[in-house]
């Protein structure tokens, strides 16, 4: 999937379909609306790192 079609089936809008892409910080509910057009559960989408010290 690219992200105009991402955009599309979300309804989100480029400039956080731009931050996901670029791996910065997005609204928990941006990725809601992630998980519910795909039918997906947030761990199916998101990878926790742990900070480096």
């Amino acid at each position: 999937m690219n992200k105009q079609d991402l955009r599309k089936l979300t309804g989100l809008s480029s400039t956080s379909i731009a931050k996901l892409g670029k791996g910065e910080n997005v609204n928990t509910n941006v990725l809601v609306r992630i998980c519910k057009a795909l039918d997906c559960d947030l761990p199916d989408i998101v990878e926790l790192k742990k900070e480096s010290k």
